[in-house]
């Protein structure tokens, strides 16, 4: 037998002793899962702030266009036989 084999004692305690958890494993872990929280947090405030830029880019273009009819004068009616008869029957102060 050569002193590398699989099945020496020395490996198996080496193996052992490095699933073994310890105190610095506990804070790296933590420092990773704060970490990825961070970046989660980050992701989703970009994603609200692009949600709400289309929001108030689709209100800004919904507050132009109206803005646009209500400035634009009224086209003429065209007076007609019907519109000729309600004017009568209501006079001239409807």
């Amino acid at each position: 037998m050569t002193d590398h084999e699989l099945d020496s004692p020395e490996l198996d305690a080496l193996f052992a002793q490095a699933r073994a958890p310890t105190p610095a494993d506990a804070g790296a872990a933590e420092r990773f899962l704060s970490g990825h929280r961070h970046r989660q947090a980050q992701h989703l405030a970009r994603q609200r702030a692009r949600r709400a830029g289309w929001v108030g880019t689709l209100l800004a273009s919904a507050a132009a266009v109206a803005g646009l009819t209500v400035l634009q004068p009224a086209p003429e009616l065209p007076a007609s036989a019907a519109y000729a008869a309600y004017q009568s029957a209501w006079g001239d102060g409807w």
